[in-house]
């Protein structure tokens, strides 16, 4: 079995995916953080590719920055200064090649998330 990433991000507040959320990928190594690549969620709520492909996978220690002010910016969510979530990052640890699925459920002042299937 190869190992792959994805994941999903829906907008709970408002009940639908969140389209147009940016997602950037880094791989932690050290104490450094290694920018491997961004992507936008699409009308579903989640990226046209996977994050990480079974040919670019690697066991490790991973971080995901979902840029979460942005997305919430440009559907009209009234603004704070600053807002309760901008930046939204998870680090997470891949032990074994297999499908790692890390979703987001995103509101203005909450999310959560879990390693789903």
């Amino acid at each position: 079995m190869t190992g792959y990433l994805t994941t999903h991000v829906l907008d709970t507040a408002r009940g639908c995916p969140a389209k147009g959320l940016k997602i950037d990928l880094y791989r932690i190594e050290d104490a450094r953080r290694i920018h491997l690549k961004t992507l936008v969620t699409n009308d579903d709520g989640r990226t046209d590719e996977q994050i990480l492909p079974s040919d670019q996978f690697a066991t490790g220690i991973y971080e995901l920055l979902f840029h979460a002010g942005d997305y919430l910016d440009a559907i009209g969510t009234p603004p704070e200064t600053p807002r309760f979530l901008d930046v939204i990052p998870l680090r997470f640890g891949m032990s074994e090649a297999s499908h790692y699925h890390v979703p987001l459920l995103l509101s203005p002042f909450g999310y959560s998330t879990y390693r789903g299937s």
